[in-house]
């Protein structure tokens, strides 16, 4: 006999936020958003001021900047195919000219925010232990041209609570290499008059607290910067980061989401289609303005969580893992109702473990508003004017 369950199904996705190290510490519940993008007052902050600058990229980097979309941990919890993407990308403009000697150029001087990065396990503690933290933003200083050459590492927490750097002495070794040696690093907390030492004796770690950072592609821009490091980490840094990474860095956050949300939304009206698509492929949502607090059956039913897949033949399905082996699936069907809408119905349930199915009765119709879609991001409305945003897992969408 199957389970029986009526229910107004959202047609979007939850994705469930795996525990970090310092999330006990620095993460807030999320607050439960009742307005639409309608509704929601437009506030005119520092978003919409740096996404109307001029960010340049050339056609090769915008292929970088595409395939790190949606990528979480800064490459820790990215999937083999985004990875090769971006191993792709970042190959093709290794092989390009760029700024010839980086390490001698005013391009180089500056804070460079991380973007991505290889996790091999000969990484630094401080790598293994921040870098993966999509709540914390990390960046790194390069300043070569002063009395007192330094590279710095800074893990920035959030404006509130403060930053840890860990610095070095910098010398230049040729026209892409830096060599430098760790020797002093602090907490700076807002809520202290005083910095707070990093427990880490460097001159006791001899050459373990040595290397050098090649950059191997300096943008003549400006604004991106690939480097390979000693213990074979490839870094992808840049100075200026593009709209959709900012939205993006935003929701890492969960601070002010859905007025930057609709800024973005805005500041798009200008260059947004006549018509927006619901694009094929397999799609994680990492945001929506109201969590529903159901049990987990009727969240999976409202698309709440896990994954969604679209395919082209006009089949929508849900798909949700309960545990090893054991996932919730539900398939259905839409169609376009107008330039920016989908009539959606879900109608065909099942809890599957290995080749066995479990039938569960469940049934909505519903109407889902896209206001934004490209081929790495969707930000839509649907069930009770619940604002989501998806980021697309499996690759860039083939022409």
């Amino acid at each position: 006999m199957a389970l029986k369950f009526h229910a107004a199904i959202s047609l979007s996705l939850q994705l469930s936020p795996s525990p970090t190290l310092f999330a006990p510490l620095f993460c807030k519940p999320q607050k439960l958003l009742k307005s639409s993008v309608k509704k929601t007052h437009i506030c005119q902050s520092s978003l919409v001021n740096e996404q109307q600058q001029q960010i340049s990229f050339n056609e090769q980097e915008n292929q970088l900047i595409n395939a790190l979309i949606g990528i979480q941990g800064r490459g820790k919890s990215a999937s083999p195919q985004q990875l090769n993407e971006v191993g792709q990308a970042v190959k093709v403009l290794e092989g390009l000219e760029g700024v010839s000697e980086p390490t001698g150029s005013n391009l180089i001087e500056g804070r460079w925010q991380l973007m991505f990065t290889t996790r091999p396990g000969t990484a630094s503690p401080i790598q293994r232990t921040f870098v993966g933290v999509d709540f914390f933003s990390v960046f790194q200083e390069v300043y070569l041209r002063t009395n007192d050459p330094r590279v710095s590492n800074i893990v920035k927490f959030s404006d509130a609570i403060g930053e840890l750097k860990v610095e070095a002495a910098a010398t230049i070794e040729n026209g892409k290499r830096i060599l430098f040696q760790f020797d002093r690093a602090a907490f700076s907390f807002k809520f202290l008059p005083f910095k707070v030492p990093y427990p880490v004796p460097f001159k006791l770690l001899g050459d373990e607290a040595k290397g050098w950072l090649d950059t191997t592609y300096l943008s003549p821009s400006g604004n991106l910067r690939i480097s390979r490091g000693n213990k074979g980490t490839t870094f992808v840094l840049q100075k200026k980061t593009e709209p959709r990474q900012r939205l993006l860095s935003v929701i890492s956050t969960g601070t002010g989401v859905l007025e930057a949300i609709n800024e973005f939304i805005k500041l798009n009206q200008s260059v947004a289609k006549d018509e927006l698509e619901l694009i094929d492929g397999e799609w994680q949502m990492i945001w929506s303005s109201q969590m529903e607090t159901d049990s987990w059956i009727e969240n999976a039913g409202r698309g709440l969580m896990g994954k969604q897949i679209v395919a082209k033949n006009g089949e929508l399905k849900f798909v949700v893992d309960i545990l090893l082996g054991v996932r919730f699936s539900m398939t259905g069907t839409f169609v376009k109702s107008s330039p920016s809408t989908y009539d959606v119905k879900m109608d065909d349930a099942a809890i599957i473990g290995g080749m066995f199915g479990l039938p569960v009765e469940m049934e909505t119709k519903i109407n889902l508003e896209l206001l934004y879609s490209d081929e790495k991001i969707r930000i839509s409305r649907g069930y009770r004017n619940i604002v989501f945003v998806h980021v697309r897992t499996d690759g860039t969408r083939q022409k």
